[in-house]
């Protein structure tokens, strides 16, 4: 028994060596060199307690060193959670005869035209969509459905690439921009008011056994001109949206599951729209945990870690955290509130960054950054300046925790425009 994980975060948020500390074979890590640094981490030296651990630079390697590397430790899995490598995990696996999902049970949550597709069949709500092929397709949904409309990749993730366009000169000029010749790797869409919530948890042998939802405080798509604090927090178990979102995300599972049922042990983070006239439309949903430090938000929730639970059940390996955190015939609940403030990045010289905070309810506090540093935008909705984690026996209690906390941390930093 041997696995090769291909790892593309920095390993601060995956600390492998205590996941899998009962695993008895090889744990072999193949990284992408340019996850560390971004994020505040050295490039790893050796190979850190684990039985192998090496770098890639560029994408065209991972395949021929995944072979080698499956080939030379003997493995039995392979292991690939970041949102860029789900898919392509899944054909290694089918290349080498190797278990777990293969591509036909990934794609539906990569290819986010498919993914629509397999929902609305299921009867949940999505919004109008097409994938346009020239720019004459572009003008004639324009016609239909107006402004605002939304693009983005249908392989995307982390709101990279996406545009809102809100006028007929910036839909003239994303056209001639983006069709110079026919392409089918866009997705339109027309734009959805509300407020945007997200679902996230576990499913185990193809059910879903652990999840909660809850709500973006800001627009994942303003990251790059935000430079205030961004609030995403937990929703009560009493909120009429809770059931809702719950048991429209087991929906949207089931359907993207299909008749082959896979995939069967992995996490998962559903986007869904509350709009103003109190509908759910399915934005999109991924078989992986949710980025940035959700992770951390739900393990304050339960005790349960999503990545680390998915994982070892790919690997079969007992799950003792979401065993106590489940009861039979019961619908778990969090013990308490919990939620995430954050600033993103912002171009300029880094003259100041928040203290450390004191209060005993902080539960997690990072920084990705430091004094003197001259640091790019954002080139991502997970590309964080500073995060801190917080709890409160109460969702009210929470918000006005992390509110306190946002406008701290605003005060705190102080970015100087790099003269030119």
């Amino acid at each position: 028994m041997s696995v090769v994980i291909v790892h593309r975060n920095p390993l601060e948020p995956f600390p492998y060596h205590r996941w899998l500390h009962d695993y008895e074979g090889p744990v072999v890590i193949l990284a992408a060199r340019d996850r560390f640094e971004p994020f505040g981490e050295r490039i790893p030296e050796g190979n850190l307690g684990y039985t192998h651990l090496e770098l890639f630079d560029h994408d065209d390697e991972v395949a021929g060193r995944v072979a080698h590397l499956a080939a030379e430790y003997g493995a039995t899995h392979l292991i690939g959670e970041h949102e860029a490598d789900v898919l392509r995990v899944a054909e290694l696996r089918e290349e080498l005869g190797l278990p777990g999902p293969r591509p036909a049970d990934v794609l539906p949550f990569r290819d986010k035209a498919l993914m629509k597709e397999h929902a609305a069949r299921a009867g949940v709500e999505v919004a109008p969509h097409t994938v346009p092929k020239t720019g004459e397709d572009v003008l004639d949904f324009a016609g239909v459905h107006g402004f605002p409309l939304v693009f983005k990749n249908r392989a995307g993730f982390n709101s990279i690439g996406l545009r809102i366009l809100r006028d007929q000169d910036a839909l003239t000029d994303f056209i001639a921009e983006a069709y110079g010749s026919p392409r089918d790797d866009l997705l339109l869409e027309a734009y959805v008011p509300g407020r945007m919530c997200h679902v996230d948890g576990l499913v185990v042998n193809g059910e879903m056994v652990l999840a909660w939802p809850s709500q973006y405080q800001y627009e994942l798509a303003s990251f790059g001109t935000d430079p205030g604090s961004r609030v995403d927090l937990a929703l009560d178990p009493g909120d009429p949206l809770t059931g809702r979102l719950l048991e429209l995300t087991e929906r949207t599972l089931a359907a993207l599951r299909g008749p082959g049922g896979g995939p069967r042990d992995h996490a998962f983070h559903a986007e869904i729209f509350h709009t103003p006239d109190d509908r759910l439309v399915l934005c999109e949903i991924a078989c992986r945990s949710g980025g940035g430090k959700i992770r951390e938000v739900f393990h304050t929730l339960f005790g349960v870690n999503l990545a680390e639970s998915s994982i070892r059940a790919q690997l079969g390996l007992p799950l003792p955290d979401l065993e106590r955190a489940v009861r039979p015939g019961k619908r778990p609940v969090p013990a308490r509130m919990a939620g995430q403030v954050l600033m993103m990045k912002r171009p300029g010289l880094i003259r100041a960054l928040p203290d450390v905070p004191g209060e005993p309810w902080v539960e997690h506090f990072w920084l990705f950054a430091q004094p003197g540093q001259v640091v790019p935008p954002a080139s991502g909705s997970a590309d964080f300046l500073t995060v801190v984690v917080a709890s409160a026996p109460t969702r009210a209690e929470c918000e006005r925790r992390l509110r306190s906390l946002g406008a701290r941390l605003e005060e705190q930093v102080l970015i100087e425009a790099v003269p030119s």
